[in-house]
């Protein structure tokens, strides 16, 4: 009957366009929110949905740190406390010095004022509400960068240390700086908001208005963030910094801008609760605020920003009010059955067992959250899984066009050693690609072809040589700073963003040539707009290169995909950078000889159509076809360079790759099948 009553109740929206209907959804709610202090007459309850507002936006704030850029903190509490703090000391009566004529241009124009106390003239801070909430974020964030700066080099549980200090640092400053914060006693008499003339006093009404506008604006930052360019780096480095790297992505500024983004946020946060409060101690902002902060981000959904929405607000009315109630009821039926356990239970002490029960429930059953950040999609009809390929090529080649060919090399390698300790892994290697050349790298394994790969695109730093891509040295450089010049790869191990979509994928390979930062992805300006378009659109075309073995698959996470197709995925993704030479690293390894070939005929069409490529490969049959030039490694030393067909006869290539023992015995075997074809032809 449940299930019946809302299929009946949903019937009228089921042909609406989602789009529509999503909007008709925020209309809907954003009418609830408005008029609940209108059909709800009840002070405590609209001062309860304001503070959960609060932990809401604090929540949206943990989610870009923790949910988007998958940095760990446990001490984000320290932020909100450096918004409290910044509000509370210019508004509160406890920092006054003497007055001096140079404070009159601030007192023109309302920051501070003159007042008297029996002595000298003093200066009391009248700092505006509406001036202090940007400023706190700007404020907050400054700190989340310094913080940031020195700790962010830091991974997974190392960081989560250091920033569980950091949370814990922040309050004990704040209780020893007495002249400042009043200590532990904390700050009194925190001004309340004042709007055209309006004391919002104690009253809950206009505080909840103020959270509802504050809540709305930090919802639609955190949605623009996540859908642009800025979001998918975040999310790059959270599923693989090492690729995120190699694909454009500055870690260091996109770890910093989220630690930034987050405080804000919580700065802003700060203003509001303690101009709500009117007080403020360092007690405020322990561990176990940074804790609930995490467990509201976990139970609605890493990521997902109305997943996060839902939790904060869930565990906060559970805490404020459900709670409570329960208590109540609890200490009825004690009085009424004579159980004095019963009588004196207080759930709200508690709480942290509660939370932690919600975090292992969570982590047990249902680990993306109530509301996942990624959405599962339909799996592939047969006829689209089944769907052929054109073969001899990529499809739709007209609409990526030709690449530009220069003069001279293209790449340039010259005694390039590289040493692990003990261990040589390249030896004074040198090697030259030319433009629009096609060069092999072959050699036993361990024998130092993707460290070779590595030192070229930046993530093994070399200890002497020399490598320099069209005239230009790239040795040295960071990662993003090499795909940024025209040096895209693929790794031998996939390195793809499992959680992420095809689409996705393939957009964050275009990073480097897009623009849009956080201001332009917020204010969604028209060229900022029709660069997401261009970019989308490009990503759907690099895509379509492949045919059916991706388009039909664009929304699709590639954690689901096919070994083959999330080879197609990685390499669609590196093309989607516009590279002026594509690194790949053993693209048709673990394929079948249909797809071996397959591909092998789609890497050839990209060579007739200029792309400089190095390639490594194990498949003979592979390098034959492809390669113009084959350099052969061994133990980190280059033994053997030129066509195909001559590096396979060249008895040093050979001793690489069977030993002594076994290029005896190819001798044999070679010797025996040309008897055997000089008596058949006698015969």
């Amino acid at each position: 009957m449940y299930s019946a009553a809302i299929d009946l109740l949903g019937r009228p929206f089921a042909g609406m366009a989602p789009a529509r209907r999503k909007a008709l959804g925020l209309i809907v709610l954003a009418a609830l929110l408005l008029l609940f202090p209108l059909y709800h007459n009840n002070d405590a309850d609209i001062d309860a949905m304001a503070n959960a507002g609060a932990f809401v936006t604090l929540a949206l704030g943990l989610n870009i740190v923790v949910g988007f850029a998958g940095l760990l903190d446990l001490g984000y509490a320290a932020f909100f406390a450096i918004g409290v703090y910044y509000y509370g000391i210019f508004t509160a009566y406890q920092v006054m010095p003497e007055w001096h004529s140079w404070w009159a241009p601030f007192a023109a124009v309302g920051l501070v004022e003159k007042i008297n106390q029996g002595g000298p003239d003093l200066v009391h801070f009248t700092l505006s509400f509406w001036i202090a909430l940007p400023t706190a974020g700007l404020v907050a964030a400054f700190f989340g960068v310094l913080f940031g700066a020195p700790t962010l080099r830091l991974r997974g549980d190392y960081l989560a240390i250091v920033t569980l200090g950091f949370g814990e640092i922040v309050p004990i400053v704040f209780r020893n700086v007495d002249s400042v914060t009043n200590g532990a006693a904390g700050l009194n008499g925190v001004k309340p908001p004042q709007l055209f003339g309006f004391d919002f006093g104690v009253d809950a009404t206009p505080y909840y208005y103020v959270c509802v506008f504050l809540v709305a604006l930090l919802v639609y930052v955190s949605i623009q963030l996540r859908d642009g360019r800025v979001g998918r780096a975040w999310m790059a480095i959270r599923e693989d910094e090492t690729a995120a790297s190699a694909m454009g992505v500055d870690l260091v500024k996109y770890k910093l801008l989220a630690f930034a983004i987050g405080a804000a946020f919580a700065g802003m946060t700060g203003v509001f609760y303690v101009a709500k409060l009117q007080t403020a101690t360092p007690d405020m902002f322990n561990f176990n605020v940074s804790a609930m902060l995490l467990v509201m981000v976990v139970l609605g959904g890493m990521g997902s920003v109305w997943g996060v929405v839902l939790g904060a607000f869930l565990l906060q009315i559970l805490q404020s009010w459900l709670l409570p109630e329960l208590n109540h009821v609890l200490h009825g039926i004690g009085n009424l059955v004579g159980n004095g356990f019963l009588q004196q239970i207080d759930l709200t002490e508690s709480i942290q067992l509660i939370f932690g029960l919600i975090l292992v429930f969570m982590m047990l059953f249902r680990r993306d959250g109530l509301i996942p950040a990624a959405r599962k999609t339909p799996p592939l009809n047969m006829t689209q899984q089944t769907a052929m390929v054109q073969r001899g090529g990529f499809v739709g080649m007209e609409k990526i066009g030709r690449w530009e060919k220069r003069a001279g090399n293209a790449l340039e390698i010259k005694g390039v050693t590289v040493k692990f300790g003990g261990l040589v892994a390249l030896n004074k290697v040198d090697l030259v690609v030319p433009e629009g050349g096609v060069v092999a790298v072959i050699g036993p394994n361990g024998s130092g072809k993707s460290t070779l790969f590595n030192v070229i695109t930046g993530l093994v730093p070399a200890d002497s040589g020399s490598i320099r891509f069209q005239g230009a040295e790239i040795l040295g450089l960071a990662p993003h700073k090499i795909l940024e010049k025209g040096v895209a790869r693929t790794f031998q191990n996939i390195r793809l963003f499992p959680n992420l979509t095809v689409l996705e994928n393939v957009l964050i390979g275009q990073h480097a040539r897009l623009k849009t930062g956080a201001a332009g992805a917020v204010l969604q300006l028209p060229s900022m707009r029709a660069e997401e378009k261009r970019a989308r659109q490009w990503a759907v075309d690099i895509a379509a290169l492949f045919g059916n073995r991706l388009s039909p698959r664009l929304a699709q996470t590639v954690f689901g995909l096919s070994y083959a197709n999330r080879r197609r995925v990685e390499i669609a993704r590196a093309l989607a950078s516009r590279p002026h030479i594509l690194l790949l690293d053993e693209p048709t390894a673990g394929m079948n000889p249909n797809e071996t070939l397959e591909l092998a005929e789609q890497i050839k069409s990209l060579h007739e159509l200029g792309l400089t490529i190095l390639l490594i490969e194990h498949k003979l049959d592979v390098v034959t076809r492809l390669a113009d030039n084959v350099v052969v490694l061994d133990h980190g030393e280059k033994i053997a360079e030129g066509p195909a067909d001559e590096v396979r006869q060249n008895e040093e290539v050979l001793r690489a790759y069977l030993g002594r023992a076994g290029r005896a015995h190819a001798a044999a075997v070679a010797q025996a099948a040309a008897v055997d074809a000089g008596g058949a032809s006698n015969a």
